[in-house]
């Protein structure tokens, strides 16, 4: 590793932890992942990684986290987890551990809006200002940049739980702990299986086909509140569920339907607005290395 400062990320998930040390997706100086186990032997592990690999030459640090959490920076619960199904994690000062340990500054956001953030530098929506970033996959959460920068108000948006029409024939109740059949509730990688009594790559033939075009019926469904909500330039799909043959394709047909020519953008209608996220697993951790690039500057 060269002399010079380099940038800390860390997605923190409620499954696994990656960690990264770098500058980018092309220049990956470290990297590590293991489990989310409990929060102090969790946070350990992400700080033992820094101090074994960054030599002391960490200039900042990004952390995109699972959530809820606290983005509001004068509310006396900043950089914390909030309420979370995710035993034992509630409550935990995820900023503030981090900080104390490697006395870094620290950029925080959401897991997806991190994502987000990693695509719009180097991935699928390089070069706009208004765009979202949605991950299906075990939940479904969107991250959302309007004007170059993160949404947040009293909390960051939630656009995962908005409300769909329920697709012709489908009569799955939805499995969401809050809502039931919200978006998340019925499009998840979790719905599909339950659904069908399995996942969603084991299906073939007319199951699969059916399957497909259940999911694309409420992609699209959530993805008209979000276009019309936050009129964004493109919108990127990742996640282990966008990898469904055929998918997203199909969600961009739909869409087209859902929005029955309001307001008759031609961009709709693109292929280009629509798209699969470009840099795959890698979208949360290198989406950390933008936190901490803003954190630094």
């Amino acid at each position: 590793m060269s002399g010079q400062p380099v940038f800390g990320g860390i997605e923190a998930g409620g499954t696994k932890f990656v960690c990264v040390i770098g500058t980018g997706p092309e220049d990956i100086r470290a990297r590590t992942r293991f489990p989310t186990t409990e929060p102090e032997e969790t946070l350990q592990r992400a700080v033992d990684f820094f101090r074994e690999h960054a030599h002391g030459r960490l200039h900042a640090l990004g952390i995109a986290s699972f959530g809820p959490v606290e983005l509001r920076r004068n509310h006396p619960d900043y950089g914390h987890i909030t309420i979370t199904p995710k035993p034992r994690w509630s409550g935990t000062d995820i900023v503030g551990y981090l900080r104390t340990a490697l006395d870094v500054r620290i950029g925080f956001d959401t897991d997806v809006n991190g994502a987000a953030l990693g695509e719009g530098r180097w991935g699928a929506a390089r070069g706009l200002g208004t765009f979202v970033y949605m991950t299906v996959g075990t939940g479904l959460g969107v991250g959302s940049v309007v004007g170059g920068g993160t949404a947040h108000g009293l909390v960051h948006p939630e656009m995962g739980h908005v409300s769909v029409p329920r697709q012709p024939g489908d009569a799955f109740p939805g499995r969401c702990p809050f809502h039931g059949d919200c978006l998340e509730g019925m499009a998840a990688g979790p719905a599909i299986e339950e659904r069908w009594g399995r996942r969603g790559e084991e299906l073939t033939g007319g199951e699969l086909d059916l399957a497909i075009d259940i999911e694309a019926g409420y992609l699209a469904a959530g993805l008209r509140n979000i276009v019309y909500t936050i009129a964004p330039e493109r919108i990127v799909i990742g996640g282990g569920v966008a990898k469904m043959p055929g998918l997203i394709p199909r969600v961009r047909r739909r869409l087209i339907e859902n929005l029955a020519g309001y307001p008759g953008l031609p961009e709709h209608s693109s292929d280009e607005f629509v798209v699969p996220a470009a840099l795959g697993d890698m979208a949360g951790p290198v989406g950390a290395l933008v936190l901490a690039d803003l954190a630094a500057n």
